[in-house]
């Protein structure tokens, strides 16, 4: 199986409960939850925001800060060999105490500026 990000994407490993816990507390009022790629996504008016895989987080940063992120420690995200331009991994360490909220406005202003998708 491939990869996303550096230890995001484990096939049928679970995600981590506690760190989806810890999301969940700081998601808007309406955020939904779908399980995708081993992990659980948090989706915002239907797009995605972010995700919890085994340890990281993925981040939906869209290309207009995607390097900005890229400077606060995220790492590009990576599915197969291919990097996907607009999402990072932010490792387990950067996820830490109160840093964690600060990566949650990122995806959530990213998903939030894109048109919204209707419910499937």
């Amino acid at each position: 199986m491939g990869t996303v990000g550096g230890s995001w994407f484990h096939g049928g490993m679970a995600y981590n409960v506690e760190l989806a816990e810890r999301v969940r507390d700081l998601m808007p009022a309406g955020t939904t939850e779908v399980k995708m790629f081993g992990g659980l996504a948090f989706m915002v008016n239907g797009n995605m925001a972010c995700a919890v895989g085994a340890d990281d987080l993925l981040v939906r940063t869209g290309r207009s800060a995607y390097e900005t992120a890229l400077a606060a420690g995220a790492e590009p995200m990576t599915m197969g060999s291919r990097t996907m331009s607009g999402y990072v991994n932010v490792a387990a360490d950067l996820v830490n105490g109160d840093a964690l909220a600060d990566w949650i406005r990122r995806g959530v202003a990213t998903a939030e500026s894109l048109p919204p998708k209707p419910p499937k």
